[in-house]
């Protein structure tokens, strides 16, 4: 029987801890982390094209750390020394934490959240407290997905004065002529990937293929469905709220599936 080859469509972590790793043992199955998408940061002309003046705000909100990364990286391109003034509003501590790769965290005043949304309770009492701030809220070209859309209308309804800037750009990870596509399950965490799927494979067909499709939340997994595909699991979902234990869910139910059971 072929082993199983399964595709993440993330960069490969940084260490051995990955729970895929994991179920790759478990299971004897090939995981590959191949990402379908890739970021890229807008040059400072381009930012400069937004007629967005870095140097008006007074306090900042970071969804993701790659805003961070890009935001640095604007000011030091368009020689603008962010000031020590300067407030941070984070949704989880992870990011906060990550603000330590470009500014003296202890001196900072720094806010976070617990859940990873804008309408966290801590954080947005955080943010209607300093609500005289002038916000900068830096996004991705993607922004009009319906999970920002909705942080929009919380900090319009919180009466929080910001202006939301394009700072990076989503990107098909192309692949090439000779990169092998021979994967029995993809893993998909954003509209992007399907995109990206589609793109370079404008004939995939699951029908010919036989490939499983999985999807994490729920805009993926419509993105899925809106594409004609079909989908084979999802996260999160009451028993298996990653990725990683929807996959692991997945394999133990094919492995049933395919055991002989005895006779009634």
């Amino acid at each position: 029987m072929k082993r199983k080859k399964i595709l993440v469509s993330q960069p490969r972590p940084k260490s051995d801890k990955s729970p895929f790793f994991d179920i790759a043992e478990k299971h004897d199955v090939e995981v590959v982390f191949r990402p379908f998408i890739k970021v890229e940061g807008l040059t400072a002309k381009e930012f400069r094209q937004s007629k967005i003046t870095l140097s008006d705000y007074t306090a900042i909100i970071f969804t993701a750390r790659t805003a961070v990364d890009h935001y640095f990286r604007l000011c030091e391109e368009n020689r603008i020394k962010v000031p020590d003034t300067m407030r941070y509003f984070c949704t989880t501590e992870a990011i906060a934490r990550y603000l330590q790769k470009y500014i003296v965290y202890r001196k900072r005043k720094i806010f976070f959240g617990a859940s990873g949304h804008l309408n966290d309770p801590q954080l947005l009492q955080a943010l209607v407290k300093n609500n005289k701030e002038k916000f900068l809220y830096p996004v991705s070209d993607v922004h009009n997905a319906d999970d920002n859309q909705g942080d929009e209308e919380i900090l319009a309804n919180s009466k929080i004065d910001f202006t939301k800037a394009v700072m990076y750009r989503t990107v098909s990870n192309d692949f090439t002529p000779e990169e092998p596509f021979d994967y029995d399950i993809l893993l998909f965490f954003s509209p992007s990937g399907i995109d990206s799927l589609l793109k370079n494979f404008p004939d995939f067909s699951q029908q010919d293929t036989g490939i499983s499709i999985g999807a994490f939340g729920e805009q993926t997994a419509k993105a899925v469905e809106d594409a004609g595909l079909s989908l084979s699991f999802s996260a999160p979902t009451p028993t298996a709220p990653s990725m990683a234990s929807a996959l692991d869910e997945f394999l133990k139910s094919q492995k049933k599936r395919k055991s002989p059971t005895a006779k009634k």
